[in-house]
């Protein structure tokens, strides 16, 4: 079909019309405090890190391959979970469309923030912690402090807040634009992440590691 006027139309008029839901701005920020309050909990009951073990916080920490990457508030990596959120935002929008369930904007956003706790805590599971550092260049790596993980929450957040204003196009484009920058920057991004997760390959391990 072509994307005539009134297909459009129809599209901005759904968007539009899913940020109307039962559950008001209170109450949904309310409860994404208590989920985000949650899995950091369940971080510290698993033993991990409050804080960097340096001491110290900082908002930006740009070098990777070091033992404070993933142990401050901002990285390199904190654009991969604004990907995320645009990823939510988009999979629980086409849910939505396909099925004609009555997702909410804000029981979307909520369950965005399960999803993205549950990832936290498994990544930070001993098996995850040891995969990581086996089969990528991340020797250096022993988990994200509690601090970090609760700030790739709110990363993700804001990248489903962002694809919910943004023209679909600007989310998009920036979403291609941070995978191409951060990849050329740092040799790894959300795909790279992804793929050496699931199918480790020697070629790309050793292209991160400068060879």
């Amino acid at each position: 079909m072509a994307l005539t006027e009134p297909v459009s139309t129809d599209f901005a008029a759904s968007r539009a019309s899913w940020a109307q839901g039962r559950l008001g701005l209170l109450a949904i920020a309310g409860l994404a405090l208590l989920l985000v309050a949650a899995a950091a909990a369940i971080l510290l009951a698993m033993g991990r890190e409050p804080i960097c073990k340096c001491g110290y916080v900082k908002f930006w920490q740009g070098q990777v391959v070091s033992s404070e990457n993933s142990q401050h508030i901002a990285d390199w990596y904190s654009f991969s979970h604004i990907i995320h959120g645009f990823l939510f935002y988009g999979l629980f929008w086409l849910i939505r469309r396909v099925t004609g369930l009555p997702i909410s904007f804000g029981v979307a956003l909520l369950l965005s923030i399960v999803v993205e706790s549950a990832w936290e805590i498994a990544e930070n599971s001993p098996a995850v912690i040891d995969h990581y550092r086996s089969a990528t260049i991340s020797l250096d790596y022993y988990g994200d402090s509690v601090l970090n993980s609760v700030c790739d929450i709110l990363s993700m957040v804001l990248g489903f807040l962002i694809a919910r204003l943004a023209p679909v196009w600007l989310t998009v484009s920036s979403a291609l634009a941070m995978e191409l920058i951060v990849g050329w920057l740092i040799r790894d991004n959300l795909t790279l992440n992804v793929i050496m997760l699931l199918w480790p390959m020697d070629w790309i391990k050793a292209w991160q590691g400068g060879a």
